[in-house]
């Protein structure tokens, strides 16, 4: 083979090389650990974590009327710090009473002191063994967040997330917590069948089905359950006037906005903590726009 032949062939095969670059993702960015918060990315079959550059700041005395499951939680992401046994948190419940919010707000108050919060979608929960994998070695304690977590039948995600917890022949690593929120009790849809599915024993105890045994087995493997519930009419109000407060509305403004609070509530058909943050939004900027 000549140099000409060999000059051809090295063009091509350059060629060809760029082609394929085209193709081919781009190589994740490095990791930017001293961000406080990260979303888990995924471009094709890779993943990394993202820097959160704005981070949502909210505080826990702006969450109201949840104070047992801010003692509760806080307490257990304390002892996480302080590398002292702590527990994976499930919050269930009512929408807009501050289950996301409160993990927020957990970063928010331990974000100086080493706690990182990494938000994953439902969608990308079988990448947990990886994620775990990634921060093994960090000092930092790191939270894994998944906001209104539910699986559907024999989606890959629910047994990466019940390996992780519990059952796994790989540790998660003691610097790894998950929190997650939910609408579903038992993460699963629930059907009226499965408890057909029940043995009667002759002393009269009850033992649920292989089907209802599974779904309770991922929400067992949390080890605090946190329940919140909608909010009585005063607390409500109370809520809303925090707010307007914070807006920097009058004593007297927030005593006029009670009928339309009430309103506001009754036209979305709930009493929770985001609907009335909405309306003290609203109707603080219709005041001093007057």
């Amino acid at each position: 083979m000549n140099s000409y032949d060999l000059s051809t062939l090295i063009s091509r095969a350059e060629r060809v090389l760029a082609q394929l670059e085209a193709w081919l993702p781009p190589a994740p960015p490095e990791i930017n650990w001293s961000a406080q918060a990260f979303r888990w990315r995924k471009r094709g079959a890779r993943g990394w974590l993202d820097a959160v550059r704005n981070v949502s700041s909210i505080n826990l005395v702006d969450l109201q009327h949840v104070e047992r499951q801010k003692d509760i939680i806080d307490r257990n992401t304390r002892h996480f710090l302080e590398k002292k046994p702590a527990n994976n948190v499930l919050m269930t419940g009512a929408r807009g009473t501050g289950k996301s919010s409160l993990v927020k707000a957990m970063l928010a108050a331990y974000g100086d002191k080493g706690l990182r919060l990494i938000e994953v979608d439902k969608s990308d929960m079988g990448d947990l063994g990886d994620i775990v994998d990634l921060v093994n070695d960090r000092p930092e304690r790191f939270i894994v967040f998944c906001d209104d977590l539910s699986f559907e039948e024999g989606e890959p995600g629910y047994k990466a997330l019940k390996s992780v917890l519990d059952g796994s022949i790989s540790a998660s690593g003691d610097n790894v917590l998950i929190y997650a929120t939910s609408n579903r009790r038992h993460l699963m849809p629930e059907y009226m069948s499965e408890n057909l599915t029940a043995k009667h024993q002759s002393d009269g105890e009850i033992h649920p089905g292989e089907t209802v045994e599974e779904k309770i087995s991922l929400s067992e493997r949390f080890g605090l359950w946190l329940s919140f519930y909608p909010f009585k009419q005063d607390d409500y109000l109370d809520i809303v006037g925090y707010w307007l407060g914070v807006h920097g509305c009058s004593p007297e403004s927030i005593a006029t906005s009670r009928t339309e609070a009430l309103q506001w509530a009754l036209e979305r058909g709930s009493r929770s903590g985001r609907v009335a943050r909405q309306f003290a939004r609203d109707w603080a900027a219709r005041q001093f726009s007057a």
